[in-house]
């Protein structure tokens, strides 16, 4: 058993990334400790140009506040629409936040009001950096490639889930049960490379 600090205040990717480990059989190999759970708020500047560098940062602003050694996992992600030439990228969470009343879909879907559904390629990407105690880095990655819908539908999810719908589907994400998203997610298969990498180290 690995236990690991998540690296996020973000209730919702909380619940994702727990959802996820549920889902595919982490609780055999792994045991979460959470910042909330520790009494520990932390920032991370989040200042790199990738998500790697990201997920990276906010890894090290919560070991720092650990103030111990133990494995540290963080996550950063993104959608990246090409005819806004892949922005909001590593900004999204900021896209949200700057969007008029906190709505970054609807800001999202006026920008692209005069895009024909034909030009609406997307893709959600994450990458997962995990930390061990002696400062190893691992890195696992996952993409899901799909389109931005012309409405938002669903209440499921977070963040841009209501308008973006995956390849081979009609339904948005927040259209979808958390176990039919976290098989295709972005997240969800980051988290899949992940649990498989945990497997192999602890023979389970």
């Amino acid at each position: 058993m690995i236990e690991i600090a998540l690296a996020t205040n973000n209730a919702h990717k909380i619940k994702e990334v727990q959802q996820i480990a549920a889902l595919f059989g982490g609780e055999e190999v792994l045991r979460w400790h959470l910042p909330r759970d520790l009494g520990l708020m932390f920032e991370a500047a989040e200042t790199a140009l990738t998500y790697r560098d990201n997920a990276l940062q906010k890894a090290l602003a919560l070991r720092e506040a650990l103030q111990r050694g133990i494995w540290v996992l963080a996550d950063d992600s993104g959608l990246e629409v090409d005819a806004l030439g892949g922005k909001p990228g590593i900004h999204s969470a900021r896209y949200h936040q700057q969007a008029p009343n906190g709505d970054g879909c609807a800001a999202l879907l006026e920008a692209l009001a005069a895009v024909p559904p034909t030009q609406r390629k997307a893709r959600f990407r994450c990458v997962l950096v995990l930390v061990s105690p002696e400062e190893n880095i691992f890195v696992f990655e996952g993409t899901c490639s799909g389109y931005i819908a012309t409405e938002k539908r669903g209440l499921l999810g977070f963040g841009f889930d209501p308008v973006f719908i995956p390849d081979g589907e009609r339904r948005t994400f927040a259209e979808m049960r958390p176990e039919e998203k976290h098989a295709l997610s972005h997240r969800g298969l980051a988290m899949q490379a992940l649990l498989l990498w945990l497997r192999s180290q602890t023979g389970r």
